[in-house]
């Protein structure tokens, strides 16, 4: 979880760097790389002063000689030119770009002044349709910049959009032959998590219902045994067994890099541009239900134990396979309004490879898809 928040921290940053840079105009930029340059300048030969000097002292001390000092300044030299070179090239790269961006009309002109309605930071479920013309969205849950209720508007509006999903809730397992009110896990204290990046293509041109949902996630799978229990591997089989010791926690953990298909019927109306002459298609601003699966590999398998032992609290963590299948594949489905959805996901293959009771997965959640 601490580099998805440090991700997540980057990407965000680099959000509102973009968005202060587009509302400076083509002379601001361009003084500042050139600024860039005449500083990166100073400073090399700045440094390249001081080195030359402490040489010029330890000759004076008699610690080198005059001809060892010629060749360390040569070097030295060299290198400050090969900083400034690799340093300017950079910045050069940079008003290259500046000029492109001016030729094809990215770029205010000094005597167009910009025309700044505000920021709006949102979360995601907040975001409003209209955000006026000069306003900036920025949308930390999907990660998009809007520039402007138009721009808004045709981005949302596009055959495939993407969205940042993230997924929680209670995790459990049906065991072959028995209820899930007699499973060997704990009900509330077994959960699931899942993060990923969907994309949403609509199906037909001309018609909202009908949405074609696919992309990468990574799924998150935690079960704590009941009555003090832990998994040991026995050859082929994996069992549940009574621990000797007490235990404060007992947790098991898979995790999976999975490929998740639905078709998706999305009841969002269509809306009209204002003058009445554009009909744009929106998404996830109604009912909302997914029906389909997943498909992926297992990334790794881990178990969580925590006890005391002479009175020295100890969590010990084991990896390993634990005869837990390679692969995963299952059902899953979703039923919500707007961003928010019940989520209910259900493996079709059984946990374990060889048990001789096959325990299969079942998870049920909510779902948000920042769009």
């Amino acid at each position: 979880m601490q580099k998805i928040i440090l991700y997540t921290i980057i990407i965000v940053f680099s959000l509102l760097t973009k968005a202060v840079a587009q509302e400076k105009t083509f002379e601001q930029q361009a003084k500042e790389i050139a600024n860039n340059i005449e500083m990166i300048t100073t400073e090399e030969k700045n440094a390249l002063k001081k080195e030359v000097e402490a040489i010029d002292l330890q000759v004076k001390e008699g610690k080198i000689t005059a001809e060892n000092a010629q060749e360390l300044k040569l070097k030295i030299a060299e290198e400050r030119a090969k900083n400034i070179e690799t340093k300017v090239a950079i910045e050069e790269a940079k008003l290259a770009q500046l000029v492109q961006d001016k030729v094809d009309g990215k770029v205010l002109n000094s005597d167009e002044k910009p025309k700044r309605g505000g920021t709006m930071i949102v979360l995601g479920s907040n975001s409003k349709d209209s955000i006026g013309e000069n306003r900036t969205e920025i949308n930390l849950g999907s990660m998009k910049i809007y520039n402007g209720e138009k721009d808004k508007a045709e981005r949302k509006s596009k055959r495939t959009t993407s969205q940042f999903v993230f997924a929680f809730g209670l995790n459990n397992v049906i065991t072959d032959g028995e209820n899930l009110e007699d499973s060997d896990y704990r009900v509330w204290g077994s959960h699931f998590y899942e993060w990923g990046v969907t994309y949403n293509s609509r199906i037909f041109k001309n018609n909202n219902l009908l949405h074609a949902k696919y992309g990468l996630s990574l799924m998150y799978n935690n079960l704590r045994p009941t009555d003090n229990r832990y998994f040991i591997k026995n050859g082929n089989q994996t069992d549940l067994v009574t621990s000797t010791i007490k235990l404060d926690d007992s947790r098991f953990r898979n995790v999976y890099l999975t490929a998740p298909l639905h078709l998706e019927f999305d009841f969002t109306p269509k809306k009209l541009s204002k003058d009445g002459t554009k009909t744009y298609f929106r998404t996830h601003e109604s009912v909302r239900l997914g029906i389909g699966g997943y498909g992926g590999v297992r990334i790794k398998s881990k178990q969580i134990l925590k006890y005391e032992a002479d009175d020295i609290k100890v969590k010990e963590k084991q990896k390993g396979d634990f005869n837990v299948s390679d692969f995963t594949y299952g059902l899953s489905a979703y039923l919500g309004y707007g961003q928010t959805s019940l989520y209910v996901k259900y493996d079709l293959n059984p946990m374990f490879k060889n048990n001789n009771i096959d325990q299969n997965n079942v998870s049920l959640g909510l779902r948000f898809d920042f769009n």
